[in-house]
C-alpha cells in the first residue's frame, strides 16, 4: 500500500471527502461545516477566485501543498485522538482551518504587481496569519479563535522556537505540534516532492534566501535537511508524528507510517541522483510533467530573479 494511492491529492474535493470521513470517526454525529467552508473559500483563494487576490503564482507552495498539509494534519488528529488525547471539536476545527491558512501569505493582492508570492517567502507566515484575521473579521467569527489559529500557524515556521511558546492551552500545544510536523512531513511524503524542489529553488531565489546558486544546489541540500527536519519533527514537535501509524492501522488496515515509507523512497533516490546525476539530473525526474512544465517557464522568463538561468540544460 502506497501514501499516494490512497487519495487523488490533485482533487481538492477528493482530499475533502477523506478529510471528512476521518473527523466523522472522531465526531459521528457532529460535522464539521466551518471547516468545509474554509476549505472551499481556500480552493478559491489559491486559484485566483477570491476577491481582492491574485492567483496563486508559486510552483511548490501551491494549492495541492495546502491540502497535502490538511489532510495530513486530519490523519495526525485522528492518531492522537486514538492515543487517548482529549480534543473537542471547536479545538479540531480550528487546527484544520489553520492546515488551510498556514501559507495563505504566498499569495499576492491585487495591489502587488511585481513578481510572485515567493518574495515574501521569510514573511509568508505573518502574512497567512494576517489574512486569516481579516477573515474571520469580514466574517464576524471570533477574534479569540483567531488567536489560537495564530499560535498554531506560527509552528509551521522553521526558526520557531516552540518550547519557548506559551501556548492557551496543552490542546492547542499538541495541535500546533500537528500542524507544524504535517507541513514538513507531507511535503517530503510527496511523489513529485524531487522534482518539486526544482520549482522551491526559483522561489528561494525571489525570496532571498541565502545558499543556494544553482538548481543542484537544492538537491544536495536536501538530503541534509531531512536530517534538520527528522531532529525538529523527534524533539521540537515532540514526536507526534507516531501517531500516523495508529490511523493507518484503523482507517486502511496497515501497521506501516505510510508517509516515512514515501519520504524513506524519496530520500532514497535522491541519493542516488546525487551520487550518479548531478549533471543531468533533470533527465532522472519525470514525475507529472513538472520538469517540462519549468524548462517552458524557463524559456519564458517567468522567474525575473533568474532570468531564465539554469544550471542543467
Amino acid at each position: 500500500m502506497q501514501l499516494a494511492a490512497l487519495v487523488g491529492m490533485n482533487y481538492p474535493q477528493s482530499v475533502l471527502d477523506e478529510a471528512k470521513t476521518i473527523l466523522a470517526a472522531i465526531f459521528p454525529s457532529s460535522p464539521f461545516h466551518q471547516i468545509e467552508t474554509v476549505f472551499n473559500d481556500i480552493v478559491r483563494l489559491f486559484r485566483g477566485e477570491f476577491p481582492g487576490y491574485k492567483k496563486c503564482n508559486t510552483e511548490y507552495h501551491d494549492l495541492q501543498h495546502t491540502t497535502d498539509v490538511f489532510i495530513a494534519t486530519a490523519r495526525l488528529v485522528h492518531g492522537a485522538v486514538l492515543h487517548g488525547k482529549k480534543l473537542s471539536h471547536k479545538e479540531i476545527t480550528l487546527a484544520m482551518v489553520s492546515a488551510l491558512f498556514h501559507d495563505a501569505g504566498y499569495i499576492q493582492c491585487e495591489s502587488e504587481e511585481n513578481g510572485t508570492g515567493a518574495q515574501y517567502t521569510t514573511v509568508h507566515v505573518k502574512r497567512s496569519i494576517s489574512f486569516l484575521k481579516d477573515y474571520f473579521r469580514d466574517r464576524q467569527l471570533l477574534e479569540q479563535d483567531a488567536r489560537i489559529c495564530a499560535f498554531i500557524i506560527d509552528c509551521t515556521e522553521i526558526s520557531q522556537d516552540i518550547k519557548k511558546t506559551r501556548f492557551p492551552s496543552p490542546s492547542i500545544e499538541l495541535l500546533a505540534r500537528i500542524l507544524g510536523t504535517a507541513d514538513l512531513v507531507s511535503q517530503m511524503a510527496d511523489r513529485t516532492y524531487l522534482e518539486k524542489l526544482l520549482f522551491l529553488f526559483y522561489e528561494f531565489l525571489e525570496g532571498g534566501i541565502k545558499g543556494y546558486e544553482a538548481e543542484v544546489d537544492i538537491l544536495r541540500k536536501t538530503i541534509g535537511f531531512y536530517d534538520f527536519a527528522k531532529k525538529r519533527i523527534s524533539d521540537d514537535l515532540g514526536g507526534v508524528n507516531t501517531y500516523f501509524q495508529a490511523h493507518f492501522k484503523v482507517r486502511w488496515t496497515t501497521d506501516s507510517d505510510l508517509y516515512e515509507i514515501a519520504i524513506a523512497r524519496n530520500m532514497e533516490y535522491l541519493k542516488y541522483l546525487m551520487e550518479t546525476h548531478q549533471t543531468d539530473y533533470r533527465t532522472k525526474l519525470r514525475r507529472g510533467g513538472l520538469v517540462e512544465r519549468l524548462e517552458e517557464q524557463l524559456k519564458n522568463n517567468v522567474y525575473p530573479a533568474t532570468g531564465g538561468g539554469t544550471d542543467n540544460g
